[in-house]
Formats: structure tokens, sequence, C-alpha cells
């Protein structure tokens, strides 16, 4: 994260958050993956592809994430890297309100998912990701069960 972002700039994140963006955590079965599944994290933030100069204006300046223009007309800019994430929440989390919880619980799983060092550890962190899931609106929402 740029450490020469403003309180503003910080304020104006939170809000585009907040109002028009995503914090989620998955986990998704994939027989690859040690105990089962992949873990994958995002904030997105979206905006109509009308306003696409606008929105690549205020990313420019950022060395992390991907702007992405999809099919129906929205843009996407998408963190993935989980130092990213963490820099991020860390310099907007004090003016966010409407998805505060999902940002710190968040930055819960990302130190969580380091400490994993057995199976149940690895449960405790599905524990979490299935809470998080609990935060945010899902038509498709279900718990995840590990085989032994």
């Amino acid at each position: 994260m740029n450490k020469g972002l403003s309180s503003t700039n910080k304020a104006y994140l939170a809000g585009l958050l907040d109002g028009d963006g995503s914090i989620y955590v998955r986990a998704k079965l994939n027989p690859s993956y040690k105990y089962g599944f992949q873990i994958a994290s995002y904030i997105v933030f979206f905006q109509s592809k009308k306003n696409k100069q606008d929105f690549e204006k205020i990313f420019s300046h950022f060395n992390f994430g991907n702007l992405r223009e999809r099919n129906d007309g929205i843009l996407e800019y998408v963190v993935n890297r989980k130092d990213a994430i963490i820099n991020l929440i860390k310099a907007i989390e004090p003016y966010l309100i409407l998805k505060k919880k999902q940002a710190n619980l968040l930055i819960k799983i990302l130190k969580t998912k380091e400490l994993v060092k057995n199976r149940k550890d690895f449960k405790k962190l599905i524990n979490l990701i299935d809470g998080f899931r609990e935060l945010n609106y899902s038509k498709r929402r279900k718990k995840h069960t590990l085989t032994p």
C-alpha cells in the first residue's frame, strides 16, 4: 500500500469498499491441495464501465491488484495477494462501517492460515471461513465438511 496515502484517500477507499465492494474468502474443494480445499481471499471494488477513466485513476498509484472488465459492463479492481489484502485493510479499517467485521475476520483468517500445521488446525480455519460466510449474503451458502 502506498505509504503516502492521505487519510482522505483512505476514507474514500473505505467508503468505496463499503458501498461498491466486496470482501470474501472461500474454501474451494480441490483434491490437489493438502487438506482437499484451496483457500482464496479477495477484496473487490466494482464500478460501471462508464466510469473507467476515473476508476483507473483511483487505483493507478497502487502497486497491487488488477483491473478487470467484465462482459456485463462492470469493472472490477481485484486485490488477492495476502500481503496486499492485509495492508489495504490495515490502512482503511478505521474508516470502514459496513464491512468492518468482514475486514477484521479476514485478517484473522489469513493469520490463522499461516499457522496451520495439521488437520485440526485446518478445521479451525474452515470454521472461521464458514463464520465469515455468515456475515455476507449468499444464495449458495453451505457448510464445509472435512473427510477424515
